[in-house]
């Protein structure tokens, strides 16, 4: 793919996305999201290899059937109420339609069987920015219909993401399909507290993405495709095992970590709302993805691989790829615990 034409689609997937989160009006966030979704297929299916064919595809029907989703349910509301505001959707029917065609957009249970797969299809890099940057516009249209969509839907929904999202990463070893699943978790956790405070959501969401990057740019540097690859990334930097090792722990909450913030205040604020058995069933998922974060870290930092000569020596050379942002989000990924009180006033 020549530099220009990567330009122009990236450029089209940052402007889907602003288009999306700053419109008032349905066509808009419409296009928006449907101009995302067009840019983002040519970067997946850009390898030429029926993997990467198959994961676009698998991408194209399961956003534009959310798409639709979308359209129809802000089409009867327009037909309902007379307006295309976003902010005014007040049918009950639209209500659930969006609910469910976000939940489609995000990938949160039960409509989640097409993440894994896609993430596996793809590359590191375009992984990364399924995992990531495609959240950002249903996240956006989340927090702004918050007060319009279905609380119990989306607290079910959530509770059932996270048990998923443990579950099914439990069987992996490909480290592509476990992000994904930790991804599903994630989302879970967000959608669970969504309607209730989404100023949480949104510090979930910046935090999840921050985490999610360090994890994404460490396994691309040690070109960790499996599990089985990662006994061998002390060969790589030292540095990035022990750093992946503490990435891992902070993703499944471990304190003082800065994973462990979200988590506890989700878990506080849903006991506040006594939904005490919802936030019961979220913590003990929660140690399912632990499970098979705790199964990576030991593979990466406490077993030596057999290795070669010329292998053990594979740490003295340059990194070919930039770790700037690596460098940027670690500290974020690690050690924000102490800055909860001034995220919380």
């Amino acid at each position: 793919m020549s530099p220009i034409t990567t330009m122009i689609i990236i450029s089209s997937l940052a402007t889907g996305t602003i288009i999306t989160s700053t419109s008032y009006h349905w066509l808009m966030a419409w296009i928006g999201l449907e101009l995302n979704t067009l840019s983002i297929l040519p970067i997946i299916s850009k390898q030429h290899h029926p993997r990467a064919t198959e994961a676009a595809t698998k991408y194209f029907l399961t956003q534009s059937a959310a798409s639709a989703l979308i359209l129809f349910s802000s089409t009867v509301s327009a037909w309902k109420s007379g307006t295309w505001d976003i902010t005014q959707m007040t049918n009950p029917t639209s209500n659930i339609l969006l609910t469910s065609a976000l939940a489609m957009k995000l990938g949160l249970a039960p409509m989640h069987f097409w993440l894994p797969e896609v993430l596996q299809g793809s590359t590191m890099k375009t992984a990364l920015i399924i995992s990531t940057w495609q959240k950002l516009a249903p996240m956006a249209l989340m927090t702004i219909t918050a007060n319009n969509l279905s609380p119990t839907i989306l607290i079910y929904m959530g509770t059932l993401s996270t048990m998923i999202g443990g579950w099914g990463g439990l069987n992996q070893t490909q480290t592509r399909k476990i992000m994904a699943y930790s991804s599903i978790a994630h989302l879970g956790w967000m959608a669970t507290i969504s309607t209730i405070m989404t100023n949480m959501m949104l510090m979930n969401l910046m935090l999840y993405i921050t985490m999610t990057t360090s994890m994404f740019f460490m396994l691309i540097l040690s070109k960790s495709k499996t599990i089985q690859d990662t006994t061998m990334s002390w060969t790589s930097s030292p540095t990035i095992t022990i750093m992946t090792m503490l990435t891992l722990l902070s993703l499944g909450g471990l304190p003082p970590l800065t994973g462990f913030l979200p988590k506890w205040l989700i878990l506080e604020e849903l006991t506040l709302q006594s939904l005490t058995t919802m936030a019961t069933m979220m913590a003990m998922s929660s140690l399912l993805s632990l499970f098979f974060y705790l199964r990576i870290a030991y593979t990466t930092t406490l077993t030596t691989a057999p290795a070669t000569t010329t292998t053990t020596h594979k740490w003295r050379f340059k990194p070919t790829l930039p770790t700037t942002l690596l460098s940027s989000t670690l500290p974020f990924t690690l050690w924000l615990l102490p800055m909860t009180p001034l995220i919380l006033l």
